[in-house]
């Protein structure tokens, strides 16, 4: 069906970047939106960053102004740029997304397996 496949975590100091990248994949006719969520440990599974097919982007108080989330529409891909990153940005980063199914036009969503990404010194 859809296949939604994260890339880009690792070990980062503090201050550091990474840019992860979401592929979607399968019958797809559409993206609606494409979101960032993280689950850091002992905590709640949080949105950090969303796009619309619109464009629109929103994004979490605490990343405001250090995260970027951008879209490659062409390659069904997004992307989630992070800077001057810090300890408590540690956690699982999940990709979501919300497509157009080819054929019946359903709509369907998917979340990623997940990617690790630590902040540490």
């Amino acid at each position: 069906q859809v296949q939604v496949v994260e890339s880009g975590g690792g070990l980062v100091q503090p201050g550091g970047s990474l840019r992860l990248s979401c592929a979607a994949s399968g019958n797809i006719f559409t993206i609606n939106a494409m979101n960032w969520y993280r689950q850091a440990p002992r905590k709640q599974r949080e949105v950090v960053a969303v796009i619309t097919r619109s464009g629109n982007t929103n994004y979490a108080e605490s990343v405001k102004g250090r995260f970027t989330i951008s879209r490659d529409n062409a390659n069904n891909t997004v992307y989630l740029q992070m800077n001057d990153l810090k300890p408590e940005d540690t956690a699982v980063y999940y990709c979501y997304a919300i497509v157009v199914l080819e054929g019946t036009r359903a709509i369907t969503s998917s979340w990623g397996q997940g990617t690790q990404v630590t902040v540490s010194s």
